[in-house]
């Protein structure tokens, strides 16, 4: 039997397709002309407030192999805790610092790499005091859904055993994966991240 032309089927899915750099960062994969800079690759200026810090990490999947197309995006507060965000109430935040950037992981290492700043607490709902903290954003060819998760600072510790998202996760070792542990690099605190996307220590994601 013919179907009624009026009924219309849902369409099939597709996995992200490996063009998402092509559309936001264009000059990475040396499509030049689209625009000068790829956008969000600069977090700080030599007038930005607050303590430099600089993070890094890698994406692995479920076998431990590198996620090497995968695109990373950073959302955090300014060294007072205020947001670059015309939703931001409290008060202005730091002209000098941008409060976003984008990345896409080196092809070569699959490692990313952003010079940030320390931010400030911002308020949970309630008003208690949140524990410093990164908001990372990942997409790769396969993810359909973009993930959320959060980075906070391994030498914040007073802080981290405080902040009422880490609290709500239950068990040490989940926990564990949403704090970066702290080296030195050339006179500059270094934070790792590691995001590893299923299988043993999985990093915990945020429905955000």
């Amino acid at each position: 039997m013919a179907q009624r032309l009026d009924y219309l089927k849902e369409s099939p899915s597709q996995t992200a397709g490996p063009y998402v750099h092509i559309g936001t960062n264009p000059n990475w994969v040396e499509i030049t002309g689209v625009w000068k800079d790829d956008l969000g690759l600069v977090l700080v200026g030599p007038e930005t407030k607050g303590e430099r810090v600089i993070i890094e990490g890698t994406v692995t999947d479920g076998a431990g192999n590198l996620v090497r197309d995968a695109l990373i995006e950073i959302w955090q507060a300014d060294a007072e805790g205020l947001h670059n965000s015309p939703q931001e109430t409290r008060g202005t935040a730091d002209p000098a610092f941008a409060g976003w950037a984008r990345q896409p992981v080196s092809e070569k290492d699959g490692t990313f790499r952003f010079e940030t700043i320390r931010p400030g607490r911002v308020p949970w709902p309630d008003g208690r005091s949140q524990a410093p903290h990164v908001t990372i954003w990942i997409v790769a060819r396969g993810i359909n859904l973009g993930l959320h998760t959060r980075l906070y600072f391994g030498d914040e510790v007073e802080a981290n055993a405080a902040d009422p998202l880490l609290n709500r996760i239950p068990e040490p070792a989940r926990r564990a994966t949403l704090v970066a542990p702290r080296s030195m690099r050339d006179g500059l605190p270094v934070f790792t991240f590691d995001i590893r996307l299923q299988g043993e220590n999985e990093t915990v994601f945020l429905d955000m």
